[in-house]
């Protein structure tokens, strides 16, 4: 049987867990649930803040793991990953902008970017979890090379 590997497994699960939780909260602000609204979102951040570390972590020490599937759509995965690299960036800075925004109640700013930020942040989860189906689900991932070992040599 195929494993696939804990830490893509465990940052994936979180990145999902931000958008089922950025989904609860948009529901419960629609209800006027502030308090509940506001816990919700902080609670989505979080698991967001928790999926960047276990990412950003094995990047640096273990390395990023190469598309391992067919030569003739490594070109299209390729387009993919940079297209959900490019959402989930825009996507945490605007959700750095609309935590911010709310937490000093500036609900003006905040009632606008609050579902563009949302539907983004549902796209980069969905593009998330596609890009882990590819690299370690569907193919078997190619060399993982660390940024350590890259950088330095060793």
């Amino acid at each position: 049987m195929n494993s696939v590997p804990v830490l893509p497994t465990i940052s994936t699960t979180f990145i999902v867990l931000s958008a089922i939780t950025v989904a609860i909260g948009w529901a419960q602000i629609k209800q006027r649930k502030r308090d509940a609204h506001k816990k919700t979102m902080t609670l989505a951040a979080i698991f967001a803040v928790i999926f960047f570390l276990i990412y950003a972590s094995r990047t640096i020490f273990i390395g990023n793991t190469a598309f391992g599937g067919p030569d003739d759509i490594k070109i299209y995965y390729t387009i993919f990953l940079i297209f959900h690299i490019s959402l989930a960036t825009i996507g945490a800075v605007l959700g750095i902008i609309s935590l911010i925004s709310g937490y000093k109640n500036n609900l003006s700013l905040h009632r606008k970017m609050g579902p563009i930020t949302s539907i983004i942040w549902f796209f980069t989860g969905i593009t998330g979890v596609a890009v882990y189906l590819l690299l370690y689900v569907f193919y078997h991932g190619g060399e993982t090379t660390s940024v350590i070992k890259a950088i330095l040599g060793f």
